[in-house]
């Protein structure tokens, strides 16, 4: 099977990487991908959001597979356009991935579905903003409706800093503050069967001990020695096939990669929020983790046949992914600075902890940052403190000028 995945971060990079190792691919491009996924696939330039030049690269490759990795094409349609030239694609249509794309939209097909989720209201005028937060009370939870790059999010005590993200976003969504730790539970589905992968943590603000703002992702591990070991199956049953269902129903069936955000509350199980993609960093450690060769799942979710594959297997290993940010990331990053370190870990570190890239691309011969996000640094153990070390060791052997990490990914996990 010939295979094209569309993005260019580390979850693309996480994905090629499962790729390059199945038996079955014979071929793996990406496109427009980055320095790192250079070194497992061939590189193409294409308009990610662009559907028809998409389709049209996919067409001249003779793929058997297209993978769309980031959220914007995906609610942009860009699935609809390779599926209609005939080629099997994983990911949802722009109809059904308005679930990721639209706060509101999510909210609206969560209360059909019976899915237990934060009490909420949307928001398009000063007034309704000013009565929610009112309504909720601190900490407020202020989301931007649309995509933000998982950071839309404001969750704060400080009502003047709530109002005015909520102004500043136009239409939002305030809702009730969800209290218990948070998990992410992907889900592979083609519409009707759900498969659901293993549950990860992520780490969203910039700083240690959860300060500072919200970013796209600091790091992740999986396992959690924490979680209900009956945790997936009530998922499941609870949140992703009554999801599955009512999109089902609705007439805008959702194929691809489900994510669920998930608040483990005094309550029970919350959503927080829905995703139409792989999540990142999370998909890093799953994927660390999963023994099933990934092309033919990808590929039942995409025809239809789900069904019919055996159970996914998983390797008993934990797995740590810690974030190499640039310089005022979440801010305007700083770009262009050399990368050093990345021979030596592929040397030395290999294969118990390996680099993905985010935010990078080669200057000559010199990998440079270009994002806010630059590398992953991804490790698996036999245990969350193994893991945890083996990354941590690797990362240290990366100099990027002015870049920033957390050090306690993991950390209570680990030592719990």
């Amino acid at each position: 099977m010939k295979v094209l995945v569309i993005g260019g971060g580390a979850r693309e990079h996480a994905l090629c990487r499962s790729l390059s190792l199945d038996p079955d691919v014979s071929a793996l491009y990406c496109a427009p991908g980055n320095a790192g996924i250079a070194e497992v696939a061939e590189l193409h330039p294409v308009d990610a959001m662009d559907g028809a030049a998409v389709a049209r690269l996919a067409t001249e490759l003779e793929a058997g597979l297209v993978v769309v990795g980031p959220e914007a094409p995906l609610v942009a349609g860009v699935a609809d356009a390779v599926r209609g030239a005939g080629i099997p694609c994983f990911g949802p249509s722009r109809e059904a991935a308005e679930l990721e794309g639209s706060k509101a939209f999510a909210k609206d097909v969560m209360a059909a579905a019976n899915v237990p989720t934060a009490r909420s209201y949307v928001c398009t005028t000063p007034e309704q903003v000013d009565d929610a937060l009112d309504a909720f009370g601190p900490p407020y939870v202020v989301k931007d409706d649309g995509l933000a790059a998982g950071k839309g999010v404001v969750v704060t005590g400080d009502l003047a800093a709530a109002r005015a993200h909520a102004l500043a976003c136009g239409r939002v969504v305030i809702e009730e503050f969800l209290d218990g730790p948070e998990v992410s539970l992907f889900a592979i589905t083609d519409g009707e069967t759900v498969l659901p992968l293993q549950p990860a943590q992520d780490f969203k603000r910039a700083l240690d001990n959860d300060e500072g703002p919200n970013t796209g992702g600091m790091g992740a591990y999986s396992p959690l020695p924490w979680a209900d070991p009956k945790l997936v199956d009530e998922v499941l049953e609870t949140v992703l096939q009554p999801t599955v269902d009512e999109l089902r129903r609705r007439g805008t069936p959702f194929s691809g990669l489900l994510y669920a955000g998930l608040a483990i509350t005094r309550r029970g199980v919350r959503v927080i929020e829905f995703n139409a993609r792989f999540g990142d960093p999370e998909t890093q450690v799953v994927l660390a983790r999963l023994k099933t060769p990934l092309a033919g799942v990808l590929l039942g979710a995409a025809n239809g046949t789900l069904g019919d594959l055996p159970p996914l297997t998983w390797r008993a290993d934990a797995a740590v992914t810690v974030v190499v940010a640039s310089h005022n990331y979440p801010d305007t990053p700083r770009t262009g600075d050399p990368i050093e370190g990345l021979d030596e870990i592929a040397a030395q570190d290999a294969p118990d902890a390996y680099v993905l890239h985010a935010g990078t691309r080669l200057d000559g011969d010199t990998v440079v940052s270009a994002g806010g996000r630059v590398l992953s640094v991804t490790a698996a153990g036999k245990d969350l403190k193994q893991a945890r070390e083996r990354a941590y060791t690797a990362l240290n052997r990366i100099s990027l000028a002015g870049s920033q990490h957390r050090t306690d990914i993991a950390r209570e996990a680990a030592e719990a």
